[in-house]
Parts: structure tokens; sequence; C-alpha cells
């Protein structure tokens, strides 16, 4: 059996951000349900140390893709090397991204563009470049990772805000327009979750995290794949991140607004 028949003899998952965090216990979850897997991340040895630890357990087909999807070529690269090996994409997992806390009149454009390109710009290309597969096939399905930053204003993160808010109104868009297609589109929305991410930001010191009991990776990967596989197009991990994404509906904007802003506020 040559690769091509070893990668499409069981359905693929490619994950982005897959060395880390929710991304890693996707990938791991998806290799007990026995699916090949494509993972992509810019952390070169720690790709490769998931990579041998996951082949190592089960019997199911790795590739490790490195990739920093800052750059704008990558998803297409990303796109070319699958089909050069024929490896088809069954459900694509769009995990990856960042965020930069500080005020936007001080924070670094450079570092905000990138962030714009990996959240939001690479998040659309690869879904573009995927999905027209998906519905020849009659299959698929994608995972868009967005947060309970989605549902209201960022102040001292506005730009990743954004972005979120952007993830989940195309994902909730696209969901529609697929219906009856075979193919499905869920937005995973959680809340602040025991990762490196809050350290990378300068979070760590926020009143949000110091405060917030946080739901750990493992857990927040299981409830977006249990979605993912129910054809879900929204799931909020955990019951009060779904009652706060509700009561922003009914509370006036600039209250709302106010109430992010000191939650944002390092101590």
């Amino acid at each position: 059996m040559n690769k091509a028949q070893q990668y499409n003899y069981k359905k693929t998952v490619l994950i982005t951000g897959a060395a880390n965090g929710i991304g890693y216990e996707l990938a791991y979850i998806f290799a007990q349900n026995n699916y090949n897997l494509v993972l992509i991340d810019i952390m070169a040895q720690r790709l490769a140390d998931v990579t041998e630890k996951i082949r190592q357990q089960f019997d199911i087909c790795v590739k490790p893709i490195v990739k920093d999807l800052s750059i704008k070529t990558s998803p297409e690269e990303i796109f070319a090397e699958l089909q050069q090996e024929s490896i088809q994409i069954d459900v694509l997992v769009n995990n990856a991204g960042f965020g930069i806390h500080g005020l936007f009149s001080e924070t670094n454009l450079n570092t905000e563009l990138d962030m714009l390109q990996v959240n939001l710009v690479t998040l659309t290309h690869l879904t573009k470049l995927f999905l027209k597969d998906m519905v020849s096939k009659g299959e698929g399905k994608i995972l868009n990772l967005a947060s309970a930053a989605a549902f209201q204003p960022g102040p001292l993160m506005a730009v990743y805000f954004a972005t979120k808010a952007y993830i989940l109104s195309f994902s909730q868009a696209l969901a529609s327009e697929l219906e009856n297609t075979g193919v499905t589109v869920t937005a995973l929305c959680p809340g602040p979750t025991e990762s490196a991410f809050h350290e990378r930001t300068g979070l760590a010191g926020a009143k949000q995290i110091e405060n917030n009991n946080m739901m750990d990776a493992e857990t927040v990967a299981k409830i977006g794949y249990r979605a993912l596989m129910e054809g879900k197009t929204v799931a909020i991990p955990g019951l009060k991140n779904r009652i706060l994404a509700e009561m922003v509906r009914f509370t006036p904007r600039n209250l709302v607004t106010k109430i992010v802003k000191n939650m944002q506020e390092v101590k």
C-alpha cells in the first residue's frame, strides 16, 4: 500500500496549531478515533515530539508540516503539498491563533498584522481551499476555533476579540450555506483555557484569569470534537460561558465594553 492509499484508507484530519493546547488535545482525540493526521505548527521540535508520541501509540499515519501561518503563501503551500501526495482531507480544524494584550495605540503593528493573518486570513484561505473537495464528495467537517471573546468587544485586546467575532460570524454563515451538502461547520467558543496562551499574550496577571476557574484544554477539545461530530454550528464549553454569551445580547453595549475592559486589566 503506497502513502496515498495509507492516508485515504482511513479518514484524515488536518489540524493547525497542533503542537500545544487545544490543538494537541484534538490531535490526540482524532488519533484515538482512528483518523490519520496532518499536523501543522511553527514549533518544529515540539511538533516532532508530538508526532513521534502519537505514532508510537496509534496505528495511523501522521504527517507533520512545519509552517509559519503568518506568511501569506502558507495555505497554498500546504494544499499543494497534500495534493502532490494525493492526501485528501476529510476534516479541517482551524485551531491556530494568538493574541496580544495592551492598548491598541501602544501595541506592535507588525504583531497585530501577523495575528490578522493567522487568526483570520489563513483560516479563511484554508477553508476555501479544502471546502470544494468536501462539497464535491458530499461529505466533510470543519471546526473553527472562535472564542467566548467572539460575543463582545474586547478593550485591551481589541484586534484579537475582533478576529474571533469574525470567525464566529463566518462559521455561522458558512454552516447555513452548506445545509444539505453533507458538509458541516462548527465554531468552538471556549472561555479562558489552561494553556500557554495567557503568558504569550501578557494576560497572565489579568483579573479575568486570576479570578477564573479555567477549563483545561483536554475538556475543551472533547466538547469541540463531540459538537463537530454532531454537526452543531456553535459550541460554547461551560455553563458560565454559555450564560455570559446570552447575557451580552440583552446588556447595553457600552456597559458590556466597560465590564470586559475591567476584566482585561492587569493587576
